[in-house]
């Protein structure tokens, strides 16, 4: 018995260390990027959002929204605020909506992690939360545009914890900060995509999410609802499930459900929409998740 779980720790240890050496290069450049990102130009992107309320892009809007979306760093609850203030400004819904997506959706730091995927599953991740935001907002501008859709009340301006008057120091606090948040997550993904090595036969993973193309992106949609809890955390699970035989379609979906419906970006959600509103994002959510991925798959 000694012997067995001896043997099991040997195999898991490997599996770990194997994919840890793999991924922790991007683990670690995705931090000091974010980071850089956070105290250095965060609200140099924020002007740049703010500079679009003037503009006559009209439904063009979305595109760069969406855009500055994506660059933010900030996590949900610190851009709701700031659109909160865009909105008390004039900003228009549909803008707000496409930059509040994709900033749920993806970030600078969340780019170079996915890196690890490889270059064609990075190019699908970043397309398709662009598209995501751009679509947010062009949906709101056809349906809701003679009425508001965000209700900002509950959110104050944001604070910032970047305040120490040395520029190096607070990058590193910053550091500090990214690591205690992101690490235990991060190395709990190792640790399940072990487990995923050792105990997960390869080829019934490939029936069930490869193969069977269309079943395989509706489950890996739902999957990814439970299962995301930290971007950096499922990145080691991406790289199993797609070397034993995921569709990109399927991670596709996952990608996109995930960050969506994680549960803390769900609560602040919540709060700006309501209730019958909030199922609507949901829906949109699911729906976008699933065609996107058999578009990708096709």
């Amino acid at each position: 018995m000694l012997d067995l779980l001896h043997r099991e720790g040997v195999y898991l240890w490997y599996y770990f260390s194997l994919q840890f050496s793999q991924i922790f290069r991007y683990w670690a450049l995705g931090i000091v990027l974010g980071s850089v990102i956070s105290v250095f130009c965060k609200d140099w992107i924020h002007r740049l959002f703010a500079a679009m309320r003037g503009s006559r892009l009209g439904a063009l809007g979305v595109v760069p929204a969406s855009l500055l979306g994506i660059a933010s760093p900030l996590c949900m609850y610190g851009t709701i605020p700031i659109a909160a203030s865009f909105s008390q400004k004039g900003m228009p819904d549909d803008w707000l909506a496409a930059f509040m997506m994709s900033s749920i959706l993806l970030n600078p730091q969340l780019i170079l992690y996915s890196a690890a995927l490889g270059p064609t599953a990075l190019a699908i991740r970043i397309l398709s939360c662009f598209l995501c935001g751009a679509a947010a907002g062009l949906l709101l501008r056809i349906f809701y545009r003679e009425k508001p859709f965000f209700d900002f009340s509950a959110f104050g301006q944001p604070g910032s914890r970047d305040t120490d008057p040395n520029p190096m120091l607070r990058l590193l606090k910053n550091i500090g900060r990214n690591i205690r948040a992101t690490g235990p997550w991060f190395l709990m993904g190792i640790a399940l995509s072990a487990l995923f090595q050792r105990y997960v036969p390869a080829d019934a993973f490939a029936g069930l999410f490869g193969r069977n193309e269309g079943f395989g992106v509706l489950m890996a949609a739902t999957i990814g609802v439970p299962l995301y809890v930290c971007g950096g955390g499922t990145i080691p699970l991406l790289m199993d499930w797609l070397a034993s035989g995921m569709s990109l379609g399927a991670a596709a979906a996952f990608m996109l459900t995930g960050p969506a419906t994680k549960i803390t970006n769900l609560g602040a959600v919540k709060i700006v929409l309501g209730s019958r509103r909030f199922l609507l994002y949901l829906g949109f959510v699911a729906l976008f998740s699933c065609l996107t991925g058999l578009a990708v798959n096709l």
